[in-house]
């Protein structure tokens, strides 16, 4: 932590998962201020409340700041100060943005640009943004506004490497286990109301990340990162039948109900592409995908091509390590919700 110590870092969207188990690891740190900037009111005030009753001797260190990224002169308003940010500000519900695209380019795309801008010009030394498996070879509206968005992130961050001040990188992780929104809350409701698991496919796999491995990864990012770095961490997964199964074997079976695929839902993860794995750096728990460094001058490229332009695979849910029910259990067990959920 001792990068932090003293520092103003500023989380978008930080009420949200990742916002609440940043503060867990930072809190009690050296740090300075955590500047949490976000939208919903109520949700500040009912974490504001739960620092003051839990954390008293630190809760000063928090302040908030009501905006939205989609409203340049509100994000640029909190930016003052600020060392460093950690951008997890997003739509992410794949249905809702298959109805409302527009709202996703919105957030995702230009409230992104905005945050940038603002990053830039106040003199922010390093930004991490937050970006999702969907972005790679995108099928649904999520996952095409969060790919758009890295493109976004590479355009500033060489325009902020050219200026040489401000440092932009992204992570890349799949679906993070027990976070608002996501299934396992799903199919512990559902059970607890005696109800049968409801499964889209259960031969889906997903990549199984919990948040203080995403809170990992993007420390791990800020740590190494070049301007215009992807970042991606290695992760474990499982199918949905397996997932649902290890639920079950915590809280009880009640039986599942297959609904089929939802609005825009891949059969697999990719956390990286066969065009990125090939230029890929292999960083042991992590992979680091340097950005693109050719301008708009492409005459050479014309005459001198590149042989290779992809590897032999992805790196997806489908061939990453796969666990069984019982590792998945164990996994769970690792969880704050489920821990919460069990009263343990």
């Amino acid at each position: 932590m001792s990068a932090f110590k003293g520092k103003t870092l500023m989380i978008t969207g930080g009420t949200g998962s990742f916002g609440n188990t940043v503060l867990k690891h930072f809190l009690t740190s050296d740090i300075g201020e955590i500047r949490i900037f976000s939208r919903d009111e109520k949700k500040q005030d009912d974490m504001r409340h739960e620092l003051q009753a839990k954390c008293p001797k630190h809760a000063d260190k928090v302040k908030f700041y009501i905006g939205d990224v989609r409203d340049p002169g509100s994000i640029r308003d909190a930016m003052p100060g600020v060392d460093y940010v950690f951008h997890a500000a997003a739509l992410k519900q794949v249905p809702s943005c298959e109805f409302f695209p527009m709202q996703a380019v919105k957030t995702n795309i230009e409230g992104t640009d905005n945050m940038l801008h603002a990053a830039i010009e106040a003199g922010v030394k390093k930004v991490v943004c937050l970006s999702t498996d969907k972005a790679a070879y995108p099928i649904n509206a999520m996952g095409i506004s969060k790919a758009m968005m890295e493109h976004v992130i590479t355009a500033n961050a060489r325009v902020a490497a050219e200026r040489g001040d401000t440092v932009i990188c992204c992570t890349r992780y799949g679906n993070v286990m027990c976070s608002r929104g996501s299934v396992i809350p799903l199919f512990v409701d559902q059970i607890c109301a005696g109800n049968p698991i409801t499964i889209t496919n259960p031969e889906m796999t997903r990549f199984l990340m919990n948040l203080d491995e995403a809170v990992d990864l993007v420390q791990f990012a800020f740590e190494h990162a070049n301007p215009g770095d992807l970042f991606v961490q290695k992760a474990d997964a499982s199918t949905i039948g397996d997932l649902a199964k290890a639920v079950q074997q915590l809280f009880g079976d009640t039986g599942m109900r297959i609904i089929g695929t939802r609005h825009g839902e891949k059969l697999y993860e990719t956390l990286l592409t066969q065009e990125e794995r090939l230029r890929s750096e292999d960083m042991g728990n992590y992979f680091r995908v340097s950005a693109d460094s050719r301008d708009l001058n492409y005459d050479k490229y014309f005459v001198k091509g590149e042989v290779h332009t992809m590897a032999d695979e992805a790196y997806t849910s489908h061939n990453t390590n796969r666990l069984n029910v019982d590792g998945i259990v164990q996994k769970l067990m690792d969880t704050d919700y489920i821990k919460e959920q069990l009263r343990l």
